[in-house]
């Protein structure tokens, strides 16, 4: 398939355009299994060179990442696991919502309810909540994980725009076969992540991408978040 030049579409027909945006977005999941296959380099450098087409604020183009793997990403996962084991507290660049309400909140525990369902773990069962908590910072078994990270001064601004970042990285991992999930966890002990990378103090770290190749023979891959309707998200002003 041929590529448009610098601002111009690639010859595809719109309904060819849209159908491959509406798969991809449609296949992606947060993956919370993952098999130990390592994916070559020159792959994560194409997700990096399209995720780096992502419009940002004046162009500022925010967003900075460390890419851990093989050994870094051991060393790195075994620092996590022992900081959120130890039951360190939580030092989030952002803060973290302020309250779950209404809607929200019947999301939230939607999606959490079916996680727990999905794996066996009975209702209110704390302990088996917390462990499964927990694996985020095992990063899933993921042989790769990002963090995304920005500049202080640049305040929520920086990080909205790390945000269509993520978005898009995750994009282009699924059209190049490969699963991810964003984890918010991982930005949660971000004097932590810090340290471990030799990041400056004007280090924002905004969330962490596990990736790699999914096992979607793994029971945990097998069920799907729903999504609010037209009508619950947007209010038509006009004609």
């Amino acid at each position: 398939m041929s590529e448009g030049g610098a601002g111009k579409p690639a010859n595809y027909s719109t309904e060819q355009r849209i159908g491959v945006l509406e798969e991809l977005l449609h296949e992606r999941f947060s993956c919370r299994a993952f098999l130990p296959t390592p994916v070559p380099r020159t792959i994560i450098e194409r997700i990096l060179n399209t995720a780096q087409r992502t419009a940002s604020w004046c162009n500022s183009q925010p967003w900075q990442v460390v890419i851990a793997s093989g050994d870094a990403k051991e060393k790195f996962r075994k620092r996590m696991c022992d900081t959120a084991r130890a039951g360190a507290e939580h030092h989030g660049d952002f803060p973290f919502p302020r309250e779950y309400r209404g809607v929200y909140l019947e999301r939230r525990r939607e999606s959490g309810f079916q996680l727990y369902n999905t794996l066996g773990i009975a209702r209110g069962d704390k302990a088996a909540y917390a462990e499964q908590a927990l694996q985020n910072f095992n990063f899933f078994g993921a042989p790769h994980v990002a963090i995304i990270h920005t500049d202080e001064a640049l305040g929520v601004y920086g990080a909205v725009d790390c945000g269509g970042y993520v978005n898009n990285f995750m994009l282009a991992a699924q059209a190049l076969g490969l699963s991810t999930v964003p984890q918010a966890a991982l930005a949660f002990h971000s004097d932590v992540v810090r340290k471990h990378f030799g990041l400056g103090d004007d280090r924002r770290v905004v969330c962490g991408i596990s990736f790699g190749y999914g096992d979607i023979e793994h029971k945990v891959n097998s069920y799907r978040t729903s999504r609010a309707s037209i009508p619950e998200t947007v209010m038509f002003v006009g004609e």
